[in-house]
């Protein structure tokens, strides 16, 4: 069973192994902990699949709230769990969580290399709105700014909706596994 929850202390060692292994600069090795117990603005969640007694965490995100408006500072599917539809069900849970925190826009960067994320926030109705050259570190990456208004609404709503459809169908499919 998929699931997703707040991040918790005793998460942090696999949360930074997922970063680790999904991105060529990961964060700093306390960042992760600074943000979980120091930053009141920081949302922190993971998504875990539960099977019987065992639980893997498979996702992470961290996410600044500013005013009414999000940051998305890193979403990331562990290398093994990605490409079956997990990060669709993460994105929407936190599009949700977001929305119930009457937050009315959410923005991030994205490495121009990474034209899965792109697709995927595209289909959550991202746009583009610019770049920033020289923006990473490690290889001078240029980053993508995309962004996103999520006033609730009957369209917003009903997008979110046949996700959680999709979420449940995923949920139903790993469990017969």
């Amino acid at each position: 069973m998929l699931l997703f929850r707040q991040m918790e202390l005793e998460d942090l060692e696999t949360v930074k192994s997922i970063d680790k292994l999904t991105f060529p600069n990961p964060w700093p090795e306390n960042a992760f902990q600074y943000e979980l117990e120091k930053n009141t603005n920081a949302r922190l969640w993971v998504g875990e699949i539960q099977d019987g007694e065992k639980s893997t965490i498979v996702a992470l995100a961290v996410i600044w709230i500013i005013l009414d408006e999000a940051h998305i500072g890193t979403i990331a599917i562990h290398p093994e769990f990605q490409k079956r539809g997990l990060g669709q069900q993460f994105l929407a849970y936190i599009c949700k969580q977001l929305i119930s925190e009457k937050i009315t826009k959410i923005f991030l960067e994205v490495r121009q290399s990474n034209s899965a994320a792109i697709h995927l926030y595209q289909k959550f109705g991202f746009t583009i709105d610019g770049e920033r050259k020289h923006y990473y570190r490690d290889n001078n990456e240029t980053a993508i700014l995309m962004s996103v208004p999520i006033k609730k609404s009957e369209f917003y709503d009903q997008f979110l909706l046949d996700y959680q459809f999709t979420y449940d169908s995923a949920r139903k499919e790993l469990q017969e596994r």
